[in-house]
């Protein structure tokens, strides 16, 4: 048998190699994020390995940031790095453990499907190449990477919709989930996009960061910060993608606003409003309901009794992106959040959740938006 070999030398990509001398008995650990303690993402390739009976440990999972995550989890696989299925996965004694004989020399495996930069790149150029959007870069990075903002319709339009996507960079289903809806707002001959593009201009940042993406993080930018926890007091040092966003978002203001992640433990799809908020308005809880009861009937894949509890954040609620824009501005303010597992009320052992229905997802958001414009 040919010896195995295995490469993270990849965008996004992220292993320990612990044991690697037998087929039968593979051990690897997740490597923390850059400049933290958070650790949970993992995406690398084995090569040597067709028709060798493959049986494969995640260990140590205890120490990382989710060990509930791992829980009914079952590892993404792919042999084309482009059509990903599952694995089922058992996790017992701090281990998450699957096995599989491949069927060609080389298998990928990831805790979600990727979403590369170099799509992300393509997605901002077809984007551009479009005559109702303009691309703008804010700024850059710590590293130096654009934080690329697409505004799709008329700028002087009176109302204003902010979508952002990867704050944590390893919630790769909220890009798929942007491409949906970009793909569908640049479609000219949408009845839905075009009728909203009558009414409002969408301010979109499919990637917010880039940094963390490229180095295969789950959770924080390449200094270590949570971005999503920067909101109330950004700094160039350490959190330049939210300063650059924040400034722009005060400069165009605000009518609607959907942050978009993944929930590591929760197999469903739901939204996290501002109820918390001291200043939750009446017309944010009209809003917020409204919403709601329209996405579950347009979207079955949309849920509400499933969720965060009240005051999920605690004391970091002010810092929290929703939090701060519905504090800002009096506006409906969402964080939407998809499954690393699966949908529990509509599985597909196959997929589980993946970049497609993601991608869908994100082009079901735009017919909720109209439902709600249209019920006004």
């Amino acid at each position: 048998m040919p010896k195995i070999s295995v490469n993270t030398q990849f965008d996004a990509g992220s292993i320990i190699v612990k044991k690697l001398d037998r087929a039968n008995d593979l051990h690897f650990e997740i490597r923390k994020d850059t400049n933290s303690e958070f650790a949970q993402w993992f995406y690398f390739q084995l090569n040597g390995v067709k028709h060798q009976e493959l049986n494969i440990h995640l260990d140590d999972l205890g120490t990382t940031a989710y060990p509930e995550g791992w829980i009914d989890y079952n590892v993404c696989a792919s042999y084309d790095n482009l059509n990903w299925f599952r694995v089922e996965s058992s996790f017992t004694e701090n281990s998450l453990s699957w096995s599989i004989t491949p069927e060609a020399n080389s298998i990928y495996f990831a805790y979600f499907e990727p979403y590369p930069y170099q799509r992300h790149q393509e997605l901002i150029a077809l984007a551009n190449t479009t005559a109702n959007t303009q691309h703008q870069v804010l700024g850059q990075s710590r590293e130096g990477r654009n934080i690329d903002l697409l505004i799709i319709g008329d700028i002087a339009a009176k109302h204003k919709i902010w979508i952002t996507a990867r704050q944590h960079p390893g919630e790769s289903m909220a890009e798929w989930f942007m491409e949906g809806l970009i793909h569908r707002l640049i479609d000219v001959q949408d009845a839905i996009s075009n009728t909203l593009l009558q009414d409002y201009v969408f301010y979109l940042v499919p990637n917010m960061n880039p940094d963390g993406a490229i180095h295969g993080n789950l959770r924080t930018n390449s200094s270590g910060t949570n971005l999503n926890r920067e909101w109330l007091t950004p700094s160039l040092e350490n959190s330049p993608e939210v300063y650059y966003v924040r400034e722009q978002m005060l400069l165009t203001g605000m009518t609607m606003f959907f942050d978009i992640h993944g929930d590591e433990a929760l197999p469903y799809v739901f939204t996290s409003g501002c109820a918390d908020n001291k200043s939750f308005s009446a017309k944010q809880e009209q809003l917020e309901t409204k919403f709601e009861q329209l996405f579950q009937l347009i979207n079955p894949d949309y849920q509400t009794e499933h969720g965060y509890p009240k005051n999920h954040f605690s004391v970091e609620s002010a810092t929290v992106a929703t939090k701060w824009v519905g504090n800002q501005f009096d506006c409906l303010a969402f964080t939407l959040e998809m499954p690393f597992k699966d949908n529990a009320n509509l599985p597909d052992l196959n997929t589980g959740w993946n970049g497609y229905r993601s991608y869908l997802l994100g082009q079901s958001l735009l017919t909720v938006i109209n439902a709600l414009k249209q019920a006004k």
